[in-house]
Order: C-alpha cells, then structure tokens, then sequence
C-alpha cells in the first residue's frame, strides 16, 4: 500500500468517539430490548388514549406469555349507571399471572439513560465535528431517483460493497442513519419519557402532545420494533460485506 493509498485509509477510518458511543449505544439497546420484552409480557395489551386495561378494548394483543387474553375475570362491575362508566372486576385465581417486572423496569430505565446521554453526545459532536455533514446527510446530487433505484437493485441482488474502514456510506445508508439518529431514536425517548410520572409530573406538556400515556405506550413499542429491525437488517449487512473486517473497523481499527 502506497502513502497516498495510507494516508487516505486513515483519514476514512471511524473516530475513536464514534466507535465509542457505537458500543456503548449499541450495548444499552440491547439491554432496552430484553427488558422491554419482559415489561411486554407483564401487559401485553397496547391502547390509544390515557388510560387502557384489560377491561377496556385493546388496539392490539400480543401472543406472548400466559397473559395473552387471560379469561379468569370475575363479573364486572360499573361504578356508574351510564354505557360509559368505567368498570371493575376481580380474577377467580385460575390461572397464574406473570407480574415480575420490577427488575426488569430498574434495568430499562438505567440503560435508558445510558442511551440518552452517549447519544446526545454523540449527537453535538456529530454537528460541530461535521461528521453529520460529511458522512451522513446526503449530498443534493445523490438524492436522484436513479440514484436510489440503483442503491436499492443492488442491495436486492446482494451486491453489498467491501467494508473501507470509514464512514463511506451509500444514499441507503445514509438515509437510514439519519431516520435513526434524527427520528426514531428520538421519537422512542420522548415517548420513554412521558411513561415516567416523574418525569411528566415535571413536563405535563409531553402527555398532551403525544395523546396521552397510552398512546405514548404504543408509538414507543413500534418505534421500538422499527429500531430492532434495523438491528437485525445492519447485523445482516455487516455479515455479508465482510464481518471480521467490519468488526476490526469497528474497534481496533486495524486491517488482519
């Protein structure tokens, strides 16, 4: 490798900053997504609104754990005589219940912040480095349709480039890194936050723009599963442009 070809390779490699806050984000998403699993399965039930329960309709079931249209209710009872009232009803006792989730709600608002603060982090060095203006926000003459539909035919025949040791993305890439970094992952804190009552009981403006605890409940489990398949979608990408190499970039930033 000639000096030309050394010296660009290592204006192209990751910042050390970056490859931090990639691990230790990475890291605490998982630890989001375990626990988040756990807390699902506790009430797997979503609603739209402020309030919701299991004896209210659901705007969605999930089918996991053993509470998943549990039906050991006993009668309901109205508190008042209208169609609307709300209701109350006790369980016969039939059938055990899975509520262990204290740790679990421990574990994801520590991880939580963990996130928060290395993304906001990452974030402001990101803008005043100019990192988000050299690697990651496209340049006008990338956003074609030609530009894309080609981006897109080669990622369907699998024509996925070799990893260069650096930010060098292409018009996909750069396109889902900035819905991640400037819209899901912010939209999945805001909507984490206004589930704290410490949290809204300091900013009650947050209930009323995102429509209530429920509603916050449910945009944050999707926005949650869109950042999951993204995961999924960047672990497969990485496996098939070159995992070792990729791996190495990502921490030692050497070549084997």
């Amino acid at each position: 490798m000639d000096s030309t070809s050394t010296s660009l390779s290592e204006k192209l490699r990751h910042k050390p900053w970056v490859k931090t806050a990639h691990w230790i984000i990475t890291l605490s998403f998982l630890f989001l997504v375990f626990t988040g699993i756990e807390i699902m399965m506790v009430h797997p039930r979503l609603y739209w609104g402020e309030v919701g329960n299991e004896l209210t309709p659901a705007l969605l079931e999930i089918p996991i754990s053993r509470n998943h249209k549990r039906s050991d209710w006993q009668e309901k009872v109205p508190f008042f005589d209208s169609e609307d009232s709300p209701v109350s009803a006790g369980r016969n006792g039939e059938e055990l219940m899975f509520n262990e989730n204290g740790w679990g709600r421990s574990i994801h608002f520590l991880a939580a912040w963990f996130l928060v603060v290395t993304g906001l982090v990452y974030l402001l060095l990101g803008i005043f480095s100019g990192h988000f203006q050299k690697h990651i926000w496209p340049r006008i003459k990338e956003l074609t349709p030609a530009q894309l539909w080609r981006d897109i035919k080669e990622h369907f025949q699998m024509k996925i480039a070799p990893p260069t040791g650096g930010p060098t993305y292409g018009l996909l890439q750069k396109l889902a890194y900035m819905t991640i970094i400037f819209m899901a992952l912010p939209l999945a804190i805001i909507t984490g936050f206004t589930m704290s009552p410490a949290i809204t009981a300091a900013f009650p403006f947050l209930l009323e723009v995102i429509g209530g605890y429920q509603s916050a409940r449910t945009i944050h489990f999707f926005t949650s599963l869109a950042l999951e398949i993204f995961l999924i979608m960047h672990i497969v990408m990485i496996m098939l442009s070159g995992f070792k190499q990729q791996l190495r970039y990502m921490t030692i930033g050497k070549q084997s």
